[in-house]
């Protein structure tokens, strides 16, 4: 395709009113304006003469791209050209809106004949994005032309859970407790597992002295205990209407399967057994409690199955059917947000039919923009109210809140970027007051 540049056009419009003047003073002077649109014309034709052939522009074959929700990313092409070559171009790539591009149109410069392009993107959800079409123009050499033309990609991107974060975050918290070697190692803790008599030193917990022992050997004595192993620890991820909602730039699905995968990490590695349970309207997803050294890539792939949903959540029916496939104590982790003052009745009396058997731990984030709502200076009667019913929505929060403590429910409220240290935090304080 070839067409004018803006260029041009203002060219074009600037020879009206000359043409103007010049018929108003002789009128043979009119075709003084036929004239400069001829010439025009003709300049148009030869910039297009000049400029890079259409033909000649191919593109390299597309890299494999990888991109993850609320993680920026980019998509990089190559445009080569054969034999003369302009010095920049635009480019537009047409993709889904999922994959949520910076800006449609970029410019590159050419180096060598080839032109490297740079389309910056942040997801928003998971899923297939479709690539479907890469647009590129470039002007001729006195930029009175455009030529464009158009490569079908075809190409379909998986926006996948952000497994780098859940990388990252699993190397700066375990870092220190990194294992080197192959040596058996034997964890000492504060678990319920008798291990060993040992010297009392100053600093222990006066509660483990073993005073039998210390009488029989004349010598204050106390007991060390193993680290309780083989729990399980299983992550109840709400995947209602609520959930699909962004929070800070993503869904908070996937803020929630990002700090449930990073807490699976830690399990698994302590020796727990992890497993996840997805449910919205009817539950969606159960991989009951594994372990060994493949479970944390089986959670990975099946993580990935969760979908988005636009049903409201039925606590009574998931937790009902989550509490029938367990057959042993366990921790239940639940990721969920709660705005429906009916539903989250209903999800009280759920949790109150599974304390007496298991322990129960909810997830829930800080929204901030309620926060920003209250806190903003009312400068308009729109402001006031939507500060009223932002208070309203906390409040009633906060009393949902109030109510799962009183039922013995643990509750870990947190920044969306805090989500995975936040649990982690819980799950190790928990272990510690030998809980599970």
């Amino acid at each position: 395709m070839i067409y004018p540049t803006r260029r041009a056009a203002l060219a074009v419009a600037a020879g009206a009113p000359l043409a103007l003047i010049a018929g108003s003073v002789a009128e043979p002077l009119w075709a003084v304006g036929l004239a400069w649109a001829a010439v025009l014309l003709l300049l148009m034709f030869v910039d297009a003469m000049q400029s890079a052939a259409r033909d000649g522009v191919t593109l390299d074959a597309v890299p494999p791209l990888s991109a993850a929700v609320a993680r920026p990313g980019e998509a990089r092409f190559v445009a080569r050209f054969a034999g003369t070559a302009p010095r920049s171009l635009e480019a537009a790539l047409a993709a889904g809106e999922r994959l949520g591009l910076a800006t449609r149109g970029v410019t590159a410069e050419i180096e060598d004949g080839a032109a490297e392009i740079c389309m910056a993107f942040t997801p928003q959800r998971r899923g297939l994005v479709a690539l479907e079409a890469l647009w590129i123009r470039w002007r001729g050499p006195l930029g009175l032309v455009w030529k464009q033309k158009t490569f079908a990609l075809d190409y379909n991107l998986a926006v996948t859970t952000d497994l780098q974060w859940v990388r990252d975050e699993a190397v700066r918290l375990f870092a220190r407790n990194a294992l080197f070697g192959a040596k058996a190692q034997i964890e000492i803790g504060e678990g319920s597992e008798f291990h060993a008599l040992r010297d009392f030193q100053p600093g222990m917990d006066r509660r483990a002295v073993d005073w039998k022992q210390s009488a029989r050997h004349a010598l204050l004595l106390a007991k060390e205990f193993r680290t309780e192993r083989n729990h399980n620890v299983v992550m109840a991820m709400d995947c209602g209407r609520a959930m699909s909602e962004p929070i800070d730039g993503a869904p908070r699905i996937d803020r929630a399967i990002n700090g449930a995968l990073l807490l699976a990490h830690a399990c698994l590695r302590s020796g727990d057994r992890a497993g996840l349970f997805a449910f919205d309207a009817a539950p969606r997803l159960s991989t009951g409690a594994v372990g060994g050294p493949s479970a944390f890539g089986v959670l990975q792939q099946m993580a990935d199955r969760i979908d988005y949903s636009t049903e409201e959540t039925n606590y009574t029916l998931g937790l009902s059917v989550l509490a029938g496939e367990l057959q042993r104590r366990s921790l239940i982790v639940v990721f969920t947000d709660f705005t429906d003052q009916t539903a989250a009745q209903l999800m009280i009396e759920s949790v109150g039919r599974l304390v007496g058997r298991h322990l129960i731990m909810f997830v829930v984030l800080q929204d901030k923009e309620l926060g920003e709502m209250i806190a903003a200076e009312p400068r308009e009667p729109e402001d006031v109210a939507r500060a009223v019913f932002a208070g309203s929505l906390r409040r009633e929060r906060e009393l949902v809140i109030s109510r799962l403590r009183r039922l013995g429910v643990h509750i870990v409220e947190t920044p969306a970027e805090r989500i995975g240290p936040s649990v982690i935090n819980a799950y190790l304080d928990l272990k510690r007051k030998d809980l599970l």
